[in-house]
């Protein structure tokens, strides 16, 4: 038992044992659901619902830039979520959030399939298409951070970064799946495309939440979880927000500028895919291509990576991540502008299946060991999502600006993407290396003294509590 647990006896049932694969199954297919619902719409946002959602008089470039913004409302509103979802999960548990934020995501996804258009309905039609992207994002806040933390927790000690690298995995399939089911549809004729062509792939997210289901109705809450709470105070709980607040909000901003990577992944999946299709004149279907490929290549990439970094480290492996994107946007970037698709292809795959993916595949581990147990979904779930809400919420829109009115220069685009990438190698540099640490052993890093004292007053309380005898005619 670490420092930072109380010293209160417990007399409820042995925690159960860890399932280090279940849960990593679980995380996965929730993250599959995640980022199928986001890759989707990020997609569907770059090439059809700029023109549905608003009206036929805007000119090309503005409409982009709406577009663009509905793609960040989802992000924006994500640290709203992480401060609602993260002390959920830390005071009921991972699998109660992930369970809910599982029928959230799925609901919202076959609703914006349902959506009148602005010919239909109009000013209505673009408000609800932002209403389903709140629920998105306030739902998507949770269940990442649930899902890593629960895998984590599950894992084998010395496994930690592979078995957490599967919640990524099933991100990186998600985003797959996703630009593969919208492949064939671009491929109809603009009428049908348009017209219902487009519905489908959000429709088939009903497939997705029903297999997730049934494999996360069996999951175990992981026993460092079940420890920490049985440790915890019943009458008076510890407020898990109020916890990471005051003693963890230097994590939390680390875990934030460390979060601008997703920077590099927002500009690929997105501006790059409308600035290839809508500037340069690019083919939709084949730029969709390089997605699958770059995805391809990530599947492979994650686990063995996740590997390497719980033999050497997650900082090495991190920052190698960071700053091997930013080098790569500038050839890749300029072959679109080419239009010299071997070019694309090959600087696609580098930038975001390899290098990317390194990042990618050890920030769940890297992140999560910022915390200990009884804060870690509220600190990763806040730390991450106002990373995100910045890089997702924000790039898309900004790099727009920096575009300009042509929406031609990507040179500044590939800075801008740099400038993001130095943020966050530089936040990585300030954290400690956790990967030959036990989870008792974090706790007690990143426990304080004066957090350490508070806890250990609150249990006190709670056994002298329950050792006093029941005074007669009490609470008459």
């Amino acid at each position: 038992m670490s420092a930072a647990a109380t010293t209160a006896a417990t007399t409820g049932p042995p925690p159960a044992a860890k399932t280090p694969r279940k849960a990593a199954l679980a995380s996965w297919i929730g993250s599959a659901l995640e980022y199928y619902d986001f890759a989707v719409y990020g997609t569907a946002a770059a090439l059809v619902l700029n023109h549905l959602f608003f009206p036929a008089e805007t000119s090309p470039g503005v409409a982009i830039l709406f577009s663009m913004g509905t793609v960040g409302v989802a992000y924006v509103v994500r640290p709203l979520g992480a401060l609602i979802m993260g002390p959920l999960a830390d005071r009921f548990g991972r699998k109660f959030v992930l369970m809910l934020t599982l029928f959230m995501i799925g609901a919202s996804t076959f609703a914006v399939g349902c959506l009148p258009t602005y010919d239909q309905a109009g000013l209505l039609a673009p408000a609800l298409l932002v209403l389903c992207r709140v629920v998105q994002g306030l739902s998507a806040s949770g269940e990442q951070a649930s899902s890593i933390s629960m895998s984590l927790e599950h894992s084998e000690e010395h496994r930690r970064a592979f078995t957490t690298s599967w919640t990524l995995q099933g991100t990186q399939f998600g985003t797959l799946l996703a630009t593969a089911v919208f492949i064939p549809f671009t491929l109809l004729p603009e009428e049908a495309l348009f017209s219902w062509g487009w519905r489908v792939p959000f429709w088939l997210s009903a497939v997705v939440v029903v297999v997730a289901y049934l494999i996360r109705r069996h999951l175990e809450e992981p026993p460092a979880f079940q420890q920490a709470r049985a440790e915890l105070p019943a009458e008076k709980p510890v407020s898990p927000l109020k916890q990471m607040l005051k003693h963890h909000k230097a994590a939390v901003a680390r875990v934030a500028a460390a979060a601008m990577i997703n920077t590099v992944n927002v500009v690929f999946t997105v501006w790059s895919l409308s600035f290839a299709t809508s500037v340069v004149g690019l083919d939709r279907s084949t730029m969709l291509w390089v997605s699958v490929l770059a995805n391809g290549v990530a599947l492979l990439v994650i686990p063995a990576v996740a590997l390497l970094a719980d033999r050497i480290g997650r900082k090495p492996v991190f920052i190698a991540g960071v700053l091997g994107p930013a080098a790569m946007m500038y050839p890749y970037l300029a072959a679109v502008h080419a239009g010299n698709w071997v070019l694309i292809f090959l600087f696609g795959a580098l930038m975001s299946g390899f290098f990317y993916s390194m990042a990618n595949s050890i920030w769940p581990s890297f992140y999560a060991e910022m915390f200990p147990t009884s804060v870690r979904v509220s600190g990763l779930a806040l730390g991450t999502q106002i990373g995100f809400a910045v890089s997702g919420g924000f790039a898309p829109v900004l790099a727009s600006g920096v575009a300009g009115a042509e929406g031609d220069n990507w040179l500044g685009v590939a800075v801008f993407v740099t400038l993001a990438c130095l943020l966050s190698a530089g936040a990585a540099l300030t954290a400690k290396e956790t990967a030959k640490k036990s989870l008792d052993e974090i706790d007690d890093l990143h426990t304080s003294r004066t957090e350490a004292a508070e806890l250990r007053a609150l249990g006190a309380g709670r056994q002298q509590a329950a050792e006093e005898p029941a005074v007669p005619g009490a609470g008459r």
